[in-house]
């Protein structure tokens, strides 16, 4: 049993959302929204390559390979790290990795130096992802945790289309047009001025056995949130916890969680290569179905503004619905909207369907964060989402040759059909996975007696 007696989980549930809460929410969505600008940085610059580079698409295909076999590793690693050293100063090395390397982006001289940067920005774009949305699950109360982790991802996702905006206005300036547009993504370092001000996280503290710091943090957040919202409600009576997991690696294949394990890798699988095998490659099919470079940026950029709304939508329902249920008829709904815009090179029409495309894509993906960290212990939270997560991006290594394969050998709009087979199979495969919302990480990861919980950790 758990015997360190500081009811964390119990005393942060009860915290009104305070000026500490929306601090926290702040600078790791400042960080979200260079993280999410340079994911899509290359989508924008590589029309502009094929042509200053004279780059055939399997050449894009392995550039764009690099970065997500670099989300593989990063995401791992960096969910190690984060189990072993601290959510807070495991998103302070990877923010830093991921401004340094979007700048040395820019300074590619050939196809290889632009593969290795990618490589190594991936890595830390991951990194960053897999702490950051721990962190959130980690701090906040299970009453609002789903919609804050949205919140987050809603303010960072901006940077999608804010990005597709200034590479408009960047890439045509000149040859060293795209080049800029990396530089731009390195700006997130200005992130770390909220991040070095967060604490690490009471759970983590005890997960580790360092009762002390664990409570003087808690005591110290306490205090931060009376002095602003009065005296504290009681919090509900401590759960003594039965550890089932040694918090090693290999426990997330081990009782409840390899079950869950399974099911989390079959999604992010799929939703990796729908997802990505659309985003990535739109601005390049459109030019090679003859729309012109600057009118494909435009379209792109258009349809990247469902984005922020769509991860508003998802933050505002995600407390209010059972999360799996959000996530299954999303991706229902995303799979409709791919074929229609596969169907048609309509300007409008392209708009439209993209725009839902993204819209509902992120309302599905806002709430995949949140569930994929609910469905682990402390102990193995970052570890876990990192692997299933960066398995997930792995799996792009192949994804582009797959989308440059359909598309050269059957053409346009089979490669979109194959795109909404893949959303349909991700609604399938999360049918399986358990409930989550309103329920305490507890609960999600033990089974409830008379007294206590056989959990993994004392959340």
């Amino acid at each position: 049993m758990n015997k360190s007696g500081l009811n964390i989980a119990n005393r942060l549930d009860r915290l009104p959302i305070s000026s500490l809460h929306k601090k926290i929410i702040f600078a790791l969505a400042v960080a979200y929204f260079f993280e999410f600008s340079d994911l899509n940085t290359f989508s924008y610059a590589s029309p502009a390559l094929v042509k200053q580079w004279h780059l055939p698409l399997n050449i894009i295909a392995t550039i764009n390979s690099s970065a997500f076999f670099g989300m593989f590793l990063g995401a791992t690693a960096g969910g190690w790290l984060g189990d072993k050293e601290g959510r807070k100063k495991s998103i302070i090395i990877s923010l830093v990795l991921l401004s340094l390397f979007s700048a040395l982006n820019a300074l590619s001289w050939d196809i290889w130096s632009l593969t290795i940067s990618r490589f190594v920005t991936g890595m830390a774009f991951s990194a960053l992802l897999v702490n950051a949305n721990t962190y959130i699950i980690e701090f906040f109360p299970k009453a609002v945790r789903g919609k804050y982790q949205g919140l987050a991802v809603a303010i960072g996702i901006t940077g999608i289309p804010i990005t597709g905006y200034v590479s408009s206005w960047l890439i045509p300036m000149g040859d060293y047009g795209w080049r800029l547009v990396f530089v731009w993504g390195a700006l997130g370092i200005f992130a770390l001025y909220g991040i070095v001000k967060m604490f690490e996280l009471p759970r983590w503290y005890e997960m580790k056995g360092q009762v002390n710091k664990a409570k003087e943090t808690l005591e110290q957040i306490e205090k931060i949130v009376a002095s602003e919202k009065g005296p504290l409600a009681k919090p509900e009576p401590e759960v003594m916890i039965a550890p089932v997991t040694t918090g090693k690696m290999s426990d997330i294949f081990k009782g409840i969680y390899l079950k869950r394990t399974i099911i989390l890798i079959c999604v992010w699988i799929l939703q990796t290569i729908a997802f990505y095998g659309f985003g990535s490659w739109v601005p390049t099919l459109l030019v090679k179905q003859g729309i012109g470079l600057s009118h494909s940026l435009l379209y792109s950029t258009l349809i990247t503004l469902g984005a922020p709304l769509g991860s508003l939508t998802g933050a505002m329902i995600s407390d209010r619905f059972e999360r799996k249920k959000i996530i299954i008829s999303s991706s229902f709904f995303i799979a409709i909207a791919v074929f229609l815009f596969g169907s048609t090179l309509n300007p409008v029409m392209i708009v439209v369907f993209g725009f839902l495309i993204n819209y509902i894509e992120r309302t599905f993906s806002s709430n995949l964060y949140t569930y994929t960290s609910e469905l682990y212990g402390t102990e193995v939270r970052s570890f876990g989402q990192g692997l299933t997560y960066g398995i997930g991006r792995a799996s792009n290594v192949i994804g582009p040759f797959i989308i440059s394969f359909v598309y050269t050998g059957y053409g346009y709009l089979n490669v979109f059909i194959l795109i909404s087979l893949v959303w349909a199979a991700t609604a399938i495969a999360i049918f399986f996975g358990p409930h989550t919302s309103k329920r305490s990480l507890e609960e999600i990861n033990g089974t409830k007696t008379t007294n206590s919980y056989a959990a993994s950790s004392n959340l």
